[in-house]
């Protein structure tokens, strides 16, 4: 069996301090603690649905609010991802999803390219669930894509309840990213027309 692809890192800064361990063939196993409830539960999903493993332990100035803890998980989610990467031998590459959830549906596409972008179309009818700000998720995603090198794209097709589409929308991109990083027997190498050395150090772009 091959080594599984497994990183950690860990980023302080006068505003938080956050350790991440992610393992990327892993069985949807979760150890979740941000500070932040909901936010840990979509974490959470995230690995179930994804079948990752994810070790995340973050303190942060919560006595301001939770957007500086939630948009450094993200980068520091980003760096382990593309350190747990590797060169990218074998992988797929490119993962979408579609998942319902309720009312709610969200598509999720993305392409691990070294390339960071974030087009997100998605709508909150209701700004906070429970004590957290629903753009929130926003910043995550951005923060996470910069830092680990993904073009994703996620669209909001339907939805009435702001539970049911950030829930939708982390379940979405697990799926994604869980479809693109597995290895495909087809893929001699990098899937890249270029030479695509290290995803982490984002120095070429793939196409």
């Amino acid at each position: 069996m091959s080594q599984k692809r497994s990183a950690q890192v860990e980023r302080s800064t006068a505003e938080t301090k956050i350790h991440v361990e992610w393992t990327l063939d892993g069985r949807g196993r979760a150890h979740v603690n941000t500070g932040v409830g909901f936010f840990d539960h979509l974490l959470t999903a995230m690995a179930k649905h994804g079948f990752f493993d994810l070790n995340i332990k973050a303190e942060g100035d919560l006595h301001v609010d939770a957007h500086h803890t939630v948009e450094d998980v993200g980068i520091v989610m980003g760096q382990v991802f593309a350190k747990a990467l590797g060169d990218g031998q074998g992988m797929t590459r490119f993962g979408d999803a579609w998942v319902p959830m309720d009312e709610a549906l969200v598509h999720a596409a993305l392409d691990i390219s070294g390339r960071p972008f974030l087009s997100c179309g998605i709508t909150y009818p209701q700004e906070r669930v429970g004590s957290f700000d629903s753009i929130l998720l926003s910043e995550f995603l951005r923060a996470f894509v910069q830092h680990a090198g993904i073009t994703l794209h996620v669209r909001q097709l339907a939805g009435e309840n702001s539970h049911h589409i950030l829930e939708a929308t982390a379940k979405a991109v697990a799926r994604a990213l869980a479809a693109a990083v597995v290895k495909h027997p087809k893929v001699d190498g990098v899937l890249s027309t270029k030479d695509w050395l290290e995803l982490g150090s984002r120095t070429e772009e793939t196409h």
